[in-house]
């Protein structure tokens, strides 16, 4: 039986990690949090102290810099230069530092080819920004996930607080909103719908019906094949 690739894209908090995790789980296939890997590099930046709007001293950075995602027993560990940041890259600093990091033409151009690379042979759940539009054109699936920023502020705000941190949820919403528009407006690999995305908005489903939604669509299209 043939294995596809599935690019779920969409804006911050719209519910892709953990449906494109789950929808993986259930077809046996390898899922990739791109996210995961441009908030490693954003980490890096601030470790070494450099402004997330140096573009110059980012890409410099990026060309000495590895990130990888591991598969461990359905687990997928983030690891930076040889360290699992896994949980690290979740903290509110990496967040407002990832979207101007992610911009950096560099960075993006190196993500990519890694991605690729993992995602070459199908069987694959990516999900990010620019999956369906620049890292796989050709994916046999393509999911655009949009939900109500209220909505994605306060799932923001609930994964927080299962780390310990507390932050209002129209704080997150500003922040949330401000993410969106610059994630939208690069230059580079801007975030957009594909042509051939079908677009689900998540506000008012669950995990379960978002995950049984996808799942069916992958399933009509792999019966095909």
């Amino acid at each position: 039986m043939k294995k596809i690739i599935i690019a779920i894209d969409g804006p911050a908090a719209s519910g892709k990690s953990t449906t494109a995790k789950l929808v993986a789980a259930q077809l046996g296939y390898l899922h990739i949090d791109t996210g995961a890997m441009y908030r490693a590099m954003a980490l890096k930046v601030l470790r070494n102290n450099i402004s997330s709007n140096d573009v110059q001293k980012i890409a410099e950075l990026a060309g000495k810099t590895s990130v990888r995602l591991v598969s461990n027993g359905g687990y997928v560990k983030v690891v930076l230069d040889g360290e699992e940041v896994s949980e690290e890259i979740r903290m509110p600093e990496v967040t407002n530092s990832v979207s101007p990091v992610s911009t950096v033409s560099e960075v993006r151009r190196l993500m990519v080819i890694e991605q690729q690379t993992m995602g070459k042979e199908g069987g694959i759940v990516l999900e990010g920004r620019d999956i369906g539009t620049v890292v796989f054109p050709n994916a046999e699936l393509k999911i655009f996930m949009v939900a109500d920023e209220h909505e994605r502020a306060v799932r923001r705000m609930k994964e927080l607080e299962l780390k310990g941190v507390t932050i209002p949820v129209k704080e997150l919403e500003k922040e949330i909103l401000e993410r969106d528009k610059i994630d939208s407006e690069r230059a580079v690999s801007p975030l957009r719908k594909a042509h051939d995305a079908i677009e689900l908005d998540t506000t008012n489903l669950s995990i379960e019906q978002q995950v049984e939604f996808i799942v069916a669509k992958a399933k009509k299209i792999i019966a095909k094949s």
